[in-house]
């Protein structure tokens, strides 16, 4: 009978299997025990709740992209537009939460959505976890490089506010990026032990962060007697400016914002194998609470606290809070201050976004699914962590970053294909676990029982079909080069690579395996 190792291994005909549940019986004992997908545990299982809550905290920093954001939301709408799109586009994206929570606490694997379609699609998986896995790596490899932009961009507009006459130019952005990019690449291969440590500190960051701002932009109006935005202006009066007839759909085309800032409910679970105990779910509920309540408040003070809105968007500063915290605290060293509270937590993010895509690509790699598969599985055993893989995930930043000197026009055209990319990943996952009738995963500790799973599961894939297409329309009218939504372009091109290497690897593929909570190999903290 075939090891775990064997079966992991084993190549496949180009027909379709079913990745079947493996019993305890089908799998030998070993020393170090095995995780939910079947491989033997390698990595140190470092987070805790409140760690791994942290970077859910920290990593999904919904108020600081929500307000990043705000100069292009504004159009969709005004005001009342930023509020009711991101309402909107939280409560889909609780559904998909919701779903993605049930299958991470029946298969915690670092595989996540990769691990998850895999099972879900039965005779199907193979190449449904393929897709998924790829679709979702190339989502956080792409939202890393956008985070790290958008922290560089931070840095050089806090220089500029305090250096009158300073003028931004992209190389300015662009060195910074690369020194980001590689000190965050440096901590997270060198300092595994304190990365748990990093996130707390970030999680800390992120909440006292939107306090103090929310008391600040709240509060600094009154007391250098400056006019508040009137209610009518933040809650009634829409403003349609993106050229397209139908407000409703401007206001649906607007959810994409709010997905942005929200869109991130698998970035937990890719650390399954790093926290003992099914944690996952909780951490999700911690993050899309607080997300949502954090981020509504965020936006109504600051929408509050603009005083000339035609400044804002007129900014020569390229992080749009920088004249928005101007104008609320009523100085440049005011603004400094705030920024630098936004910087912290969003600098820290960028190490979540790293450890989270190095270990997406990672759990590829030890399935043989990408490019020298053996090369990037390897698990350093003086560092303890996938430290090719983490070297790759700051290769492929600096290459991104590369094109944003070349063109912020191309690397807008990648950042924006995050969100879609993401979704499809989610519903490679989630719509097999539907059709199926839910009957081909074994059920962890949070299962929604009955109706109730089928009709989130539902709720859920039906937003991402509908939403997929919506959000790659032009973001205005009328198009021209620079206006133009390439998300489309991009997903579909990246889409034909992953096509392509499927044609290549299918024979040698596999894929993860799931093994049932009673086997008697399983490490006693993996589930």
């Amino acid at each position: 009978m075939a090891t775990v190792e064997e079966k992991t291994q084993q190549p496949a005909t180009t027909e379709e299997k079913s990745p079947a549940l493996s019993s305890s019986s089908d799998l030998p004992s070993y020393e170090v025990g095995v995780n939910v997908s079947g491989h033997k545990q390698e990595l140190q299982r470092n987070f805790g709740l409140l760690s791994l809550c942290g970077l859910g905290l920290t990593s999904g920093n919904v108020w600081i992209a929500l307000g990043g954001a705000i100069t292009v939301a504004i159009y969709n709408g005004g005001p009342p537009g930023v509020i009711y799109e991101f309402v909107a586009a939280s409560v889909f994206y609780w559904f998909i939460a919701a779903s993605i929570a049930e299958l991470a606490s029946a298969i915690p694997s670092a595989g996540g959505v990769y691990h998850w379609a895999t099972i879900t699609a039965g005779r199907y998986g193979r190449s449904c976890g393929w897709f998924a896995g790829w679709w979702n790596c190339l989502a956080w490899l792409i939202g890393g490089a956008s985070i790290t932009q958008i922290v560089a961009a931070q840095t050089v507009s806090m220089y500029a506010v305090m250096h009158e006459g300073f003028v931004t130019k992209q190389w300015h952005v662009f060195v910074t990026y690369i020194l980001i990019t590689w000190v965050v690449c440096f901590i997270v291969l060198y300092m595994n032990r304190a990365l748990p440590s990093t996130q707390m500190i970030g999680g800390f960051f992120v909440i006292a962060g939107v306090f103090i701002s929310i008391i600040v932009c709240a509060v600094m109006p009154y007391v250098k007697h400056k006019a508040y935005a009137n209610n009518a202006s933040v809650w009634k009066d829409w403003q349609n400016q993106t050229g397209y007839k139908s407000s409703g759909f401007a206001f649906l085309l607007g959810m994409l914002n709010g997905a942005y800032s929200v869109g991130t409910p698998d970035l937990v679970s890719h650390l399954a194998e790093e926290v003992p105990h099914s944690n996952i779910p909780k951490a999700i509920l911690a993050q899309y609470v607080f997300g949502f309540l954090s981020g509504l408040f965020y936006l109504i003070a600051i929408l509050y606290g603009i005083s000339d809105f035609s400044a804002v968007l007129d900014s020569s500063y390229l992080f749009p809070l920088t004249e928005i915290y101007r104008q609320a605290a009523g100085s440049n060293a005011g603004s400094v201050g705030l920024l630098f509270l936004v910087f912290m937590p969003t600098f820290i993010s960028c190490i979540g976004s790293t450890v989270t895509s190095s270990r997406i690509f990672w759990t590829l790699a030890r399935d043989n699914a990408t490019p020298f598969s053996h090369f990037f599985a390897n698990v350093n055993g003086r560092t303890h962590n996938p430290f090719r893989a983490i070297v790759l995930t700051a290769v492929f930043c600096t290459v991104l970053g590369c094109i944003y000197v070349g063109s912020t026009t191309a690397f807008a055209a990648f950042a924006g294909s995050f969100v879609v990319l993401s979704t499809l990943s989610y519903l490679a996952a989630i719509l097999p676990h539907l059709v199926s009738g839910r009957k081909n995963v074994t059920p962890g500790w949070f299962w929604m029982r009955g109706m109730t799973g089928f009709v989130v599961n539902g709720i859920s894939c039906a937003y991402i079909i509908v939403f997929i297409v919506i959000f790659c329309f032009p973001f205005a009218l009328p198009v021209d080069a620079k206006t133009m939504n390439y998300t489309s372009l991009i997903t579909g091109g990246l889409s034909l690579f992953v096509l392509a290497f499927w044609f290549i690897r299918q024979s040698t593929y596999v894929g993860p395996r799931e093994v049932v909570l009673d086997a008697h190999v399983l490490a006693k903290d993996a589930i």
